[in-house]
Order: C-alpha cells, then structure tokens, then sequence
C-alpha cells in the first residue's frame, strides 16, 4: 500500500487521486440527479452505471486538479481552461459514450453554439465558473474529508477504499456486459431490418 502512498502524479499520490477520483463522481452523480429532478421533475440515475456515480466528473476532476491547480492565482487563465478542459473532456466522453452504447447521457443540439450536441457554449461557460467554485471552495473540504480518511487507522481506511473502489470496478463491469449483450441485440435487429 506504501506505493500508493508514495507514488506521486502531479503531485498527487496515486491514494489522493483515487480518493479523489470516487469522491467526485458521487458528487458529480448528485448535482446531475439534483439537476434533472429541478429541470424535469423526475428522480432518475443520471449515470451510465448503476451505482451513484459519474465517472465523467471523477475524471474531469482529476485532469482539472493536475492542470489548473497551478493555475490558482491567476483567476482569469483558471476561467479559461476550466472553460476548454472539461468541455474537451464532455466532447471526447460524450463522443465514447455514444459509440459505445449508441445513447446520448446529454445532448445540447437545442442550444445555440453546440458541437454535435455533446458541448455547448452555455455550459462551457459555466464549467470554467464550476472549476472557480471548486478549487477555492469545495476542493478545500474534499482534501479535509481524504485527510480524515487518512486519520483513520490505515488498515481500516485502505479496507474502506479498496471496497468503494471494487464495488466501482464491478458496476463498471456489469455494465459493460449489458452493453455489448445490447449492441449485439441492437445488431441482431438491424440484420434483421435489413
């Protein structure tokens, strides 16, 4: 365990940038479930997988905490590329998502100044004020609750970790296999369209 500990990316240990990674795709599965049921007045999972996560947010958050981190005091460049870093991030993963299992999680073709609907201006706006908000805000309390984690006695807390994140790799898993089992029936029907 002493390796993810010790090993550094970013100057983050590979134990941060898990406890990281887990914590931000729950909070990013909250905000998109808070958001749906104030938009459409539904309760849904906002995710690709079954659980409480979104993974697009644990890795967007991960790539803005290794590139924009040093970004911190200079307010307008942080702006900029918490503008182009998770929009790229929301093109390249929506673009994947779709190819994979030929379902959009988010489509912006009704907003103006769209990309084939996976990013759109309004948003990308917002992302660079969200990484603002973040760094300076909820980033501070999410490193408080790692470092309390790591308060625990490490036994415990590297058994509580391993179980989030095998519970993680095991939805992820399971919904892989459902969606090759439905791209190989979606194939089906159209072979049989045709």
């Amino acid at each position: 365990m002493s390796f993810f500990l010790n090993t550094t990316v970013c100057g983050f240990s590979l134990y941060h940038i898990l406890a990281f990674f887990l914590i931000y795709s729950c909070l990013g599965w909250c905000v998109e479930v808070v958001y749906a049921a104030a938009t459409t007045g539904q309760l849904v999972n906002r995710g690709f997988l079954n659980g409480p996560v979104c993974p697009i947010y644990g890795f967007g958050m991960i790539l803005v905490l290794f590139f924009l981190t040093p970004l911190e005091d200079d307010l307008l460049l942080l702006y900029l590329g918490g503008v182009i870093l998770p929009s790229a991030l929301e093109l390249v993963g929506g673009w994947a998502l779709y190819k994979l299992y030929r379902t959009r999680w988010w489509d912006y073709t009704d907003k103006p100044f769209n990309i084939g609907g996976y990013v759109c201006l309004k948003f990308s706006l917002l992302w660079g004020v969200g990484c603002i908000c973040i760094l300076y805000i909820f980033h501070p309390m999410a490193m408080k609750l790692v470092y309390l984690i790591e308060a625990i006695p490490r036994t415990h807390g590297n058994i509580m970790l391993c179980i989030i994140s095998a519970a993680f790799l095991c939805d992820l898993g399971i919904t892989a296999v459902n969606a090759f089992k439905l791209d190989a029936h979606m194939r089906a029907i159209d072979d049989v369209a045709k």
